[in-house]
C-alpha cells in the first residue's frame, strides 16, 4: 500500500536513534521491521510518501500504533521557542522525523538490559542471535524467515551453551533473572498505564541488574512514557555543555523523552 504522512516521520532518523535493534536495512532501500508476529517492509519514497508491504487493515490494526501516528510530533517540536532554547531548537530541526515507536515492552526490557555498556552493533548481534536461537521462525510476505522475540519461557528453555552464543557477558544473569521474574509472576512488563511514571520506574528497577538509566530507556521505548529522560554518555555531555544550570524539564513536560531523542541524535552525530 502507499501512504502519505503529513507529520514528522523519517525512517533513517528513527533507525539511527538507538531505540530499535531489529530493523533491517534493505539493499533496495527501506527497512524490514519485525514486530511480534508481523513483519513489515517499508520504503520512504520521498518526503512524506511511503510504500508498505501490508494492506490497509493490517496498517490500521498494527502499524499506525507502532509508529505512533496519532501523536503530532511536528507540534511537539513547535513547543520549543528558538530564542529561549536555541540549542534544543537546532537539535530538534536536525532530528526532525524521529518518533518514539510503540514497541513490545518485553522485547524492549530484554534489549535494554543487553544494551548496558555496549555499542549498537554489538547489541544488534546479541538480540538477533537470541531471537534466532529462542524465537519462533515465521515467514514474511515474500516467504523470507523472520523470528519472533522470545518469551520469558523460551529464553529460560535455552541450554547454557546456546545462551553463551548470544555473547551477553555479565548481562546473561540479568536477562535470565528478568525472564524468571516474568515466569514466576514477580514482574509484568506490561506495566499498566494508570501507574504513574515514578511507580513504573520503581517496578523496572526492581529487576535484577536494571538501574535508573536502563529503566528510563524501557519506560520511554517500551512503555511509551514520553516524559522519561534517559541519561547516557551523550546526554550527560550535552547537559554539561548546553545546560550547566540544569535541563528545564518542567518547561517541556510531558514530552521530555522526545526532546531527549533530538539531543541524543544531534550530539552523537555532531561529535562522531
Amino acid at each position: 500500500m502507499r501512504l502519505h504522512i503529513d507529520d514528522d516521520l523519517d525512517l533513517d532518523a528513527i533507525a539511527r536513534s538507538g531505540q530499535c535493534f531489529r530493523w533491517e536495512k534493505q539493499p533496495e532501500g527501506g527497512y524490514r521491521i519485525p514486530f511480534r508476529d508481523r513483519c513489515l517492509y517499508i520504503i520512504q519514497t520521498g518526503g512524506g510518501d511511503f510504500e508498505l508491504s501490508c494492506d490497509q487493515g493490517e496498517f490500521d490494526r498494527v502499524w499506525r500504533t507502532y509508529f505512533d501516528l496519532d501523536e503530532n510530533y511536528s507540534a511537539i517540536r513547535r513547543r520549543i521557542v528558538p530564542s529561549e532554547d536555541p540549542f534544543l531548537h537546532a537539535a530538534a530541526c536536525a532530528g526532525k522525523g524521529i518518533r518514539i515507536l510503540r514497541q513490545d515492552p518485553w522485547e524492549i526490557t530484554v534489549s535494554f538490559i543487553i544494551s548496558q555498556n555496549r555499542n549498537i552493533p554489538a547489541i544488534v548481534r546479541s538480540v538477533d542471535t537470541l531471537c534466532r536461537l529462542a524465537g519462533k521462525p515465521l515467514e514474511d510476505c515474500i516467504g523470507k524467515t523472520f523470528y519472533t522475540f522470545p518469551t520469558a519461557e523460551e529464553i529460560l528453555a535455552l541450554p547454557p551453551e546456546a545462551t553463551a552464543r548470544c555473547a551477553l557477558g555479565y548481562r546473561d544473569k540479568y536477562v535470565l533473572g528478568a525472564a524468571r521474574a516474568v515466569r514466576d509472576g514477580f514482574f509484568d512488563p506490561d506495566i499498566p498505564e494508570d501507574a504513574d511514571d515514578m511507580e513504573a520506574l520503581e517496578r523496572l528497577t526492581s529487576l535484577y541488574g536494571v538501574g535508573e538509566k536502563v529503566a528510563c530507556c524501557i519506560a520511554l521505548f517500551g512503555l511509551h512514557r514520553l516524559d522519561a529522560f534517559p541519561v547516557d554518555t551523550w546526554i550527560r555531555k550535552a547537559l554539561e555543555n548546553e545546560y550547566p544550570n540544569g535541563f528545564p524539564a518542567d518547561r517541556y513536560r510531558p514530552f521530555n523523552g522526545v526532546y531527549q531523542q533530538y539531543i541524543f541524535a544531534y550530539y552523537r552525530e555532531k561529535t562522531v
